[in-house]
């Protein structure tokens, strides 16, 4: 008997209240881990531009081995490390942590947010946008605990952020200069000089921040590790 046969005999019974009318949904698969995630898309990307694993350790600075670890999902990176891989890949942040970007809405959940850490747990970033292409913007929600800071290498030529304070008190380093910013204070700035956020008070801070790239731009600036 064919599917559509089936589905007519169903249909009659359910009319008689011979058949239950409980209607299965088929149980949606589950998200992979982050570190399966990064380990993918390091491979895909790696792939994609002929690169094997020694130059590839070469451009990013991180040893072969753990590449090789990473691809293989037997190991989580820090964020330093992740960002030091999309630059050598000359990717953002988010093509690491994010699956193919589909012509379709995206909707991120919180249950299923990727979370990267760096300076040992102190500063947490979170990916907000998916998959962006060269000259796109990408959306990242960053924690500092109290009494930290993150150093920031510039970024590729034209790169540029914009980001808003929503709790506690920034201290916005920018080629050497300070911009102090309190909730609801927002800056705009090139992202291509060395930056650095700095949380000098006694409550947790989070920004919201929006990195563009220029166009043409998909190849990383030499030197220094990227940032969302």
């Amino acid at each position: 008997m064919t599917d559509m046969a089936v589905d007519k005999s169903r249909l009659r019974a359910v009319r008689r209240g011979r058949a239950s009318t409980v209607l299965r949904v088929p149980r949606a698969e589950a998200t992979p881990p982050i570190t399966i995630v990064v380990g993918r898309n390091v491979r895909r990307l790696r792939t994609q531009r002929g690169l094997s694993l020694e130059r590839l350790a070469q451009s990013s600075g991180v040893s072969r081995a753990m590449l090789g670890q990473l691809e293989l999902g037997k190991t989580t990176p820090s964020i330093h490390v992740v960002w030091t891989i999309a630059r050598a890949l000359g990717v953002t942040l988010t093509e690491l942590v994010d699956g193919i970007v589909e012509a379709r809405p995206t909707v991120i959940r919180a249950s299923a947010a990727k979370l990267l850490t760096s300076n040992g747990g102190e500063t947490t970033t979170r990916a907000l946008s998916p998959v962006r292409t060269e000259g796109a913007a990408a959306l990242f929600e960053i924690r500092l605990a109290a009494r930290s800071r993150e150093k920031v290498d510039p970024h590729s030529p034209g790169t540029r952020e914009n980001l808003v304070v929503v709790q506690g008190q920034l201290g916005m380093w920018i080629s050497g200069e300070c911009h102090c910013l309190t909730a609801g204070d927002a800056i705009e700035f090139p992202a291509d000089v060395a930056h650095e956020y700095r949380n000098d008070g006694e409550d947790l801070l989070l920004i919201y921040v929006v990195m563009t790239r220029a166009p043409g731009s998909a190849l990383p600036a030499q030197g220094g590790f990227p940032h969302p």
